[in-house]
């Protein structure tokens, strides 16, 4: 019994050591996390062999292909662009304002008003006690809130300018 789950664990090959049989140098890319279909491999053909990538289009004059440079100067100067750093603006710069504020009176409270930060609260628990630890808590919340806010307003339309970035400097140095 054992050698036989032994002879299966043993016939298993990893990923990298599968071939697809009729040439040992074509290997199976079976990793989870790699996008096949976005890459143009792995998709069948009408035969149901695997496809070959498709060729990039060749450009017709060196001076119609743009650089990297101004690709991604002309993504920086879209609308899409423009409305991602906004609202990363809008969130970060009140948040940080908010912030610094909140730690300069902890500080100050601390120098200048000793008597009231040593204000008992509960039993050995005093003001500046429960100000100390209030500034790791907003630093979660604040952690907290600014990447619930990434995730809702920024990330979708951020990914989508990575994607048309990609797309049009594809091909671009070769």
């Amino acid at each position: 019994m054992l050698g036989h789950a032994t002879k299966r664990v043993a016939d298993k090959e990893s990923s990298v050591e599968k071939h697809d049989g009729r040439r040992t140098g074509q290997i199976r890319f079976d990793d989870p996390w790699y996008d096949a279909l976005a890459s143009g491999w792995g998709e069948l053909d009408s035969t149901g062999a695997p496809a070959s990538a498709p060729a990039p289009p060749a450009p017709r004059a060196a001076e119609q292909r743009p650089d990297a440079a101004s690709i991604y100067l002309e993504v920086q100067a879209s609308a899409a662009f423009q409305e991602v750093r906004s609202r990363y603006r809008r969130f970060v710069i009140p948040a940080v304002i908010a912030f610094f504020t909140w730690y300069v009176a902890y500080i100050l409270a601390a120098t200048m008003a000793p008597g009231l930060m040593a204000q008992p609260v509960a039993g050995a628990v005093n003001v500046a006690m429960i100000a100390g630890l209030g500034q790791f808590l907003t630093t979660f919340l604040l952690t907290f809130a600014y990447a619930r806010h990434a995730r809702l307003r920024r990330d979708r339309a951020a990914l989508d300018l990575r994607w048309d970035t990609q797309e049009l400097t594809r091909g671009v140095g070769r």
